[in-house]
């Protein structure tokens, strides 16, 4: 086997993943995350279709199904707080409650896939890549913390906003399309007693607003609140007092518990914030240096598939580099063959759902437009099978 040593940079969902499979196959992984240590906080996510194949692979699928959210089912209030309509069948995160897909908090599903992938996975907490220079044999990566060390592969799997994507492909306005939503999630008391239940609140006028849900046995909620612009914001990504200052403006003035819920920003300890955008790139890799998840192919939360993409991106990217033995340059092109449609269909998911919402929308105030043939989501989510390494 050649070019065994692999450094991850990101450790969320799709890098414990993939070191998981890439030491299963023989592989020396080390993992660069730039929190000071596993990241607390995040919505809750949805594992599905082929991921679930990929956590049972991997040994953890009924430690996930354990930890995974329950919900008896939600409802939508008026400004006012009065209920218009209730469902227990299905939620606003998670879909069907009958459903086999699992939601589950990030935090939580981050923390079993790390475990799972062992002792044997060096972290290095704390740091991140200030620059690379490939060569013909590996990659010297310079951390930010002065370090220098040699690799033969680089993956990125950190986030919509990719450190790894920036330093070799170029700025991320190249590859970023924005939706025309931001989005903040973070962690608060359960202040309205919600036992295994959501509340969501629309704004008049607006596919927006705001909502919370019980977790952790009803000890706290995590609130979700958004709002649209049809133009991207200029924003620093890393500045959580503007980003709350931001949101705090767009929702100000807003109905039911609203200015309890921006209130409670303040004093979250895993505030998050981000806007509702896709990543489309002609080729996730140069040389040695690769892309997974959302740093490649984020699809945005409204595609209800990033953290499945990731946990499948990993499993094919370790499998094909097993496959190949070590030749990364087979095993990327392989990896981009096998995932390319899958991702496509999902990211197109999104816009779907988008449109899924709006057509809702223009019925509700009388204005339906012409019928539209979305696209069935259960068959996209179900459409890639597994290949076995």
């Amino acid at each position: 086997m050649e070019n065994t040593s692999v450094l991850i940079s990101g450790a969320s969902v799709g890098g414990p993943a993939l070191a998981y499979w890439l030491t299963r196959h023989g592989f020396d992984v080390t993992v660069v995350e730039i929190s000071d240590g596993p990241r607390p906080g995040g919505q809750a996510i949805d594992v599905r279709g082929p991921a679930l194949e990929v956590a049972a692979r991997m040994g953890v699928l009924d430690e996930i199904r354990a930890a995974r959210v329950r919900m008896r089912g939600m409802s939508m209030v008026d400004g006012e707080g009065k209920e218009l309509f209730r469902s227990e069948e299905r939620t606003i995160t998670g879909g069907d409650l009958d459903s086999p897909d699992v939601e589950i908090l990030r935090d939580d599903l981050s923390l079993i896939l790390a475990r799972a992938a062992g002792d044997s996975v060096e972290y290095l907490y704390g740091d991140s890549i200030a620059g690379l220079e490939q060569g013909a044999d590996g990659v010297r990566v310079y951390f930010a913390s002065g370090v220098q060390r040699d690799f033969d592969v680089v993956v990125g799997a950190d986030g919509l906003h990719s450190n790894t994507r920036r330093l070799v492909f170029g700025p991320e306005d190249r590859f970023i399309r924005h939706l025309g939503t931001y989005l903040g999630v973070w962690t608060a008391p359960n202040f309205l007693g919600l036992d295994e239940w959501q509340v969501f609140h629309q704004v008049a006028g607006s596919s927006w607003g705001g909502g919370v849900m019980s977790v952790r046995d009803n000890r706290e909620v995590r609130v979700y609140l958004g709002f649209e612009s049809v133009e991207p914001i200029a924003y620093d990504h890393r500045d959580t007092a503007a980003q709350q200052r931001l949101l705090a403006e767009r929702l100000a003035g807003g109905g039911w518990e609203l200015p309890r819920l921006l209130d409670s920003m303040k004093d979250a300890p895993d505030f998050h914030f981000d806007a509702m955008a896709q990543v489309h790139m002609d080729s996730w890799s140069s040389g040695r240096v690769v892309l997974l998840g959302d740093a490649g192919y984020c699809g945005s939360p409204l595609s209800g598939q990033g953290t499945s993409m990731a946990m499948v991106g990993a499993y094919v990217l370790a499998g094909e580099l097993k496959a190949a033995g070590g030749d990364h340059e087979a095993a990327f092109a392989a990896y981009e063959r096998e995932l390319r449609g899958y991702v496509t269909a999902n990211q197109e998911l999104a816009l779907t759902n988008k449109a899924r919402v709006e057509a809702q929308q223009a019925a509700d105030a009388g204005h339906p437009d012409e019928a539209v043939d979305f696209q069935d989501f259960g068959e996209i989510v179900n459409s890639l099978a597994l290949k076995t390494y």
